[in-house]
């Protein structure tokens, strides 16, 4: 039963993978930059590698990162900052090189492009690693600490005030004082290397700062604050651990802003500590997936104002002289905006990882295991509905009716394209998907579909006693949504259908509905504007709802399962 609810969480996860504008800097802004992210620079190809027979994206990997266009991404991105005079400096966290720790060529590559950049504008970048830019794990890494540190010597590193192993401190501008944290561990692949040390050493250079006259600004690779939906759960590797305790004291210490990356997605996130300080993490999507942005930033005493940048044109003539195999076709369609093309490439990226991660290597079972047919038939009874054409003859809609399913009309072509359609919306940011709209309905209705066709034959209970512990730990109401749209077909709401609601409805509430803070254009309260009084009662009558509201829905889930089983 273990295994079962592991298969239907990881397709869920489909799901979560779930204004102000900003105008000319005006006379008050103490300063104005911008931050990119995850660069993950690769050496091009000498001829494109094929992944898919799509004549135009099959070469998508499977990050769906622009490995050949990367280069030439960055190269735009620095030509925008360069020639806007708005802008005081440039801010990197992390994941500059791809392969950072085997290639050195590439770290070559970047610094390179960094140097010609300050010297051509006057400005100054200040990098920060992440996980993908050193380590020690054997003799393929070629890049350790000390490598980093000697090649971007003059991004950051060069101003330093205090410094600690490869994270520093440095002046910007005559107010503020950037905080760079290492977050990695060398010794890891992804997940973050925080240490008591680490989080002591940001409170104390906050105090540094604040003794000298100065605000601080934090800059890590590995995220603060949950910019998933269940993200310590689901995505562990990507936000530090202890994030709350530790969101918490560096707000007490009088951080306010955070910039972070490594999750790929475009997104902000406030939390209020229990003291009443707020700190906001603003993750920056990787520059070289879609949607190729970067932030720009204006900051004073009141207000921080925040804009997403978008790459939408890149030297397609460069491209097709450094790597064979582009088609003309493919060329054209880059230069009908770059953007655009960037979100079919991650579409077709996405799906070609997830048809992957659908072998039994990847799913953890072998022939022979107990649960291995129920694991294998589901699996490939899912996939198989995702390639269905959505309309039309031999279609998932076809056959939905055999089970009175109701799939309604949309632009869909299969039930791939729904899903990757709500991956590319999480890593642009600002997804707004209401549980009553299409995007969410279908793939919901797929899986429907899925249950209703394997899970017949299982007896109801295991899953009743399965929905009863996922849902006893929520405070959400999106269950019932969910459930009144399923059970308005025909045959109700099944078991397994219960049971795939109960474990993707926190997904899909998280998702339909953020935080509050606008992910890419916005504004929020500057270092000198603080309400410590409201934010705290804010904060006591959140926790009070938050508990009064887990208690009603563990009762009333726990009445509904045992009217079922009656």
């Amino acid at each position: 039963m273990k295994k079962t609810i592991a298969i239907i969480l990881s397709l869920t996860l489909i799901m979560s993978a779930c204004v102000v504008g900003v105008s000319a800097a005006s006379s008050d802004v103490d300063i104005s930059y911008a931050v990119a992210s995850d660069l993950h620079y690769n050496v091009p190809d000498e001829e494109l590698e094929w992944f898919s027979e799509d004549p135009i994206y099959g070469y998508a990997n499977r990050r769906a990162a622009m490995e050949n266009e990367s280069g030439l991404i960055i190269d735009e991105m620095l030509r925008q900052v360069a020639e806007d005079d708005n802008i005081d400096f440039l801010l990197v966290a992390g994941d500059i090189a791809d392969n950072g720790k085997s290639i050195m060529e590439e770290h070559l590559a970047v610094a390179e492009k960094f140097k010609n950049f300050e010297e051509t504008s006057g400005k100054q970048v200040y990098v920060i690693p992440g996980n993908h830019d050193y380590g020690n794990l054997g003799e393929y890494c070629v890049t350790d600490a000390a490598k980093f540190k000697e090649i971007y010597a003059d991004f950051g590193y060069d101003r330093a005030i205090t410094t600690d192993g490869l994270s520093y401190t440095a002046n910007l501008g005559d107010k503020y004082r950037l905080i760079a944290l290492d977050s990695n561990d060398p010794s890891k692949s992804t997940e973050d290397g925080m240490t008591d040390h680490k989080v002591q050493w940001v409170i104390d250079e906050a105090q540094k700062a604040y003794d000298d006259g100065r605000y601080p600004i934090l800059m890590m690779h590995h995220n603060l604050l949950d910019h998933l939906p269940m993200q310590r759960v689901l995505s562990h590797d990507f936000i530090i651990r202890n994030h709350t305790a530790t969101a918490n004291k560096w707000a007490d210490a009088g951080i306010k802003l955070v910039f972070s990356g490594h999750e790929h997605c475009s997104d902000a996130t406030t939390h209020t500590s229990p003291e009443g300080n707020t700190i906001s993490d603003f993750a920056t999507t990787s520059l070289t997936m879609y949607p190729l942005q970067y932030r720009y930033i204006e900051m004073s005493e009141d207000t921080i104002t925040y804009e997403a940048r978008t790459v939408d044109s890149i030297d397609t003539d460069a491209l097709v002289e450094a790597v064979d195999g582009y088609s003309d076709e493919q060329i054209a369609e880059m230069n009908k905006g770059l953007n655009a093309f960037a979100k079919q490439y991650l579409k077709n990226g996405v799906e070609y990882r997830l048809e992957r991660g659908f072998q039994d290597e990847q799913l953890g079972i072998k022939p022979g295991d107990i649960y291995y047919t129920l694991v294998r038939d589901v699996v490939d009874t899912f996939n198989d509905v995702l390639n269905m054409p959505l309309y039309g003859e031999g279609s998932a809609q076809e056959l939905a009716k055999q089970y009175n399913i109701d799939i309604p009309e949309s632009d869909y072509k299969d039930g791939w394209d729904v899903a990757t359609e709500l991956v590319s919306a999480h890593y642009a940011g600002e997804e707004d998907y209401p549980l009553y709209e299409n995007d969410v309905k279908i793939l919901f209705l797929i899986m429907s579909l899925v249950i209703k066709s394997e899970f017949d034959y299982i007896d109801d209970q295991v899953f009743y006693k399965a929905a009863a512990g996922v849902i006893a730990a929520q405070n959400i109401d999106s269950i019932d949504t969910i459930i009144k749209m399923i059970s308005a077909q025909e045959e109700g709401v099944t078991a397994g259908e219960y049971l795939l609601v109960a474990v993707a409805s926190p997904l899909l509430d998280s998702f339909a509905n953020d935080d509050g803070v606008p992910d890419n254009n916005g504004a929020i309260d500057g270092y000198g504007k603080t309400d410590k009084g409201s934010n705290i009662t804010a904060n006591l009558g959140t926790t009070a709802l938050d508990v009064a509201n887990a208690f009603y829905t563990f009762l009333r889930y726990i009445v509904k399962i045992l009217n079922l089983w009656l």
